[in-house]
């Protein structure tokens, strides 16, 4: 049988037709999702696209300011800034991170404490942010990275200011020292404003005053190529310097009171008691702030935070100890103040002191006693037994409450970081942290400097201070003034003082008695007298141990470092006081032998004094 040839025409066209129809409705809906993508794209995400493309074009680079410089009162430059490089990477545009590593060790050294704190700083930091991984390069490692830059994406070497302390160890715990933010500050801080720069204040003045020196950082808006480098500057806001600092430090008082101290451990402070202006402040021994700037070594650093002398300890400010016999001037006009004595009231000294009814002797440094006492002997010659009695009378109440004005048991506010506060012990405070009574005994104690009462040498400074001011209380301040940039006036930063409730006439009765103890024959620190100007004083000694009730206290049979502190406070001239000066030599023996005469080349070296005094090698008790 054979096949039909014909073929079905029509049925073939209506499968073309609907072919067609088909392959149109596609390729309409096709080109409709391409014109809705486009209208999407140049419409709705216009403005997202545009800044995307943007921003491969321009970038936003931080302008870190200049930090303020740091002067003493007379215009000598204690903190300033010099120019220094470090290199840094962009993790976001880096491919290989080891590889860049290891490419940038080959052309420049870079050590394992260098990568364990890159990787730190990495972790504190966004991705698109750079993150220095050596710092100080010098000219040779920089013109390598530079030449090699084409082939480093994501490495810069970026130039900035680095501070500098150009007197080193003199004023290193008065001024303090920047150095890199770590990730607690980074919490503190506003991030935004410390954009571009690494470095802090963290000690003494420089973090006192942190929001003064460092100033505000600016903006640039920068046009790159596809590999990131700048063409050109869009647009800038430039960022504000910190304002320079003028002290009432004087640097040149500042080495002397260093060098009066010599080896010695223990501070020095000195104060103009017109104007609460700290004239120096020294700790002793002391440190290279410079060390910490760019990141001490951790073998240094172990050397300085293990070290039995406590070279980073600032003494001055956080130093605690027992005011001893320092603590008498003021105890006595607490007790002029009260009514408890007058100048004319006299106890009689045995050279013990007991409480009624006890058989506990509370000893006098004399062993012998001074005999019948008023209060300018009990002053000139410190006569414990005699500041027994005022004690007890007074009670610890009013004790507390009137040596408070002076500033004891509190952060005085100075305007160094870090100030302890001391301890001036109350009935309240005992109840609270020894969850026991107090008892008469500690009263007495309390009256002679010992026991649960500790000072500050900047608080023993700054009372004293207040005497010389005739009542006057001034907060004590390092700072005078500061200078806006390129401003030619300075701006005085204010005082804070107060008038303490005391009278003339009691506090007359005191100086003299302070006087008496340099210029009289029998005074505790005769030995410091000079024709050239004079001194009222006081000196004390403070111990580090209680000695038993049958027991002599023997120096030379005691390890040093458990001997008896040694203190002095004083003011001078006495009838125009220009400097009220505070010192403590730490297990130095008898304030009037040893903590005297450094007080009296202070003194010298400020008041313009060169005669130098003979000293006694023999002891003259307190």
């Amino acid at each position: 049988m054979v096949e039909s040839g014909f073929k079905d025409h029509l049925g073939e066209r209506q499968l073309f037709v609907r072919r067609a129809v088909i392959a149109g409705v596609l390729v309409v809906l096709a080109m409709s999702a391409v014109v809705l993508k486009l209208a999407n794209l140049q419409i709705l995400d216009h403005a997202h696209y545009t800044t995307l493309s943007r921003d491969n074009r321009v970038k936003i680079e931080p302008l870190p300011p200049t930090r303020g410089l740091i002067y003493d009162a007379k215009g000598i430059l204690l903190a300033e800034n010099y120019p220094a490089y470090s290199l840094e990477i962009t993790p976001e545009k880096v491919g290989d991170l080891q590889e860049t590593i290891a490419e940038l060790r080959r052309l420049v050294s870079i050590d394992d404490k260098d990568i364990k704190r890159f990787a730190r700083l990495r972790k504190q930091r966004r991705r698109f942010e750079g993150v220095p991984i050596r710092f100080n390069l010098t000219q040779e490692e920089v013109a390598r990275v530079s030449v090699n830059n084409y082939r480093l994406s994501g490495v810069d070497v970026r130039a900035e200011l680095v501070r500098y302390y150009p007197l080193g160890e003199s004023a290193a715990h008065v001024i303090g020292y920047v150095g890199r933010i770590n990730e607690q500050e980074l919490k503190e801080i506003d991030t935004s404003d410390y954009a571009g720069t690494n470095y802090i204040g963290k000690t003494g003045v420089e973090k006192a005053y942190e929001g003064m020196l460092h100033g505000h950082v600016g903006h640039q808006q920068v046009e790159v190529n596809a590999r990131g480098r700048v063409i050109r500057v869009l647009e800038s806001r430039p960022p504000v310097p910190g304002r320079d600092l003028r002290l009432y430090l004087d640097i040149r008082l500042q080495q002397a009171a260093t060098a009066a101290l010599g080896t010695n451990r223990g501070a020095v402070v000195a104060i103009d008691p017109r104007t609460g202006g700290v004239l120096a402040m020294v700790s002793q021994p002391t440190f290279d702030p410079n060390l910490f700037v760019d990141g001490i070594g951790a073998d240094e650093y172990r050397a300085l935070r293990d070290s039995p002398d406590k070279p980073l300890f600032n003494r001055a400010i956080r130093g605690q100890y027992p005011p001893g016999s320092t603590i008498k001037p003021f105890v006595a006009l607490t007790g002029l103040t009260a009514g408890a004595v007058t100048g004319a009231t006299t106890v009689y000294c045995p050279g013990f002191y007991r409480l009624p009814g006890q058989a506990h002797k509370y000893r006098d440094w004399k062993h012998g006693g001074h005999g019948t006492v008023a209060l300018h002997k009990a002053i000139v010659q410190s006569c414990d037994v005699y500041f027994y009695e005022l004690a007890h009378d007074l009670g610890i109440d009013r004790l507390h409450d009137f040596l408070a004005q002076f500033g004891f048991g509190r952060r005085i506010g100075l305007d160094v970081a870090g100030e302890r506060p001391g301890l001036l012990p109350s009935k309240e405070w005992k109840r609270e942290s020894r969850h026991q009574p107090w008892y008469p005994g500690e009263t007495l104690i309390l009256g002679i400097g010992q026991g649960y009462f500790l000072v500050t040498p900047v608080q023993l400074a700054a009372a004293m201070a207040a005497i010389a001011a005739r009542g006057r209380y001034t907060e004590p301040r390092v700072a005078r003034a500061s200078q806006r940039p390129g401003a030619s006036n300075l701006e005085d930063i204010p005082a804070v003082g107060r008038q303490l409730p005391i009278t003339a006439a009691h506090l007359q009765e005191v100086v003299n008695a302070l006087t008496d103890v340099v210029e009289s024959a029998h005074g505790t620190a005769r030995r410091i007298r000079t024709d050239a100007y004079r001194i009222a004083g006081k000196t004390g000694t403070a111990q580090v141990f209680t000695v038993g009730q049958k027991e002599r206290y023997r120096a030379s049979r005691i390890p040093e470092r458990m001997r008896d502190h040694a203190l002095f406070i004083a003011f001078a001239p006495v009838d125009n006081p220009r400097i009220a000066v505070a010192v403590i030599v730490e297990n130095g023996g008898h304030g009037g032998s040893v903590a005297a005469p450094v007080a009296r080349d202070v003194m010298d070296s400020y008041l313009g004094n060169r005669a130098r005094m003979a000293r006694k090698e023999t002891s003259d008790g307190e």
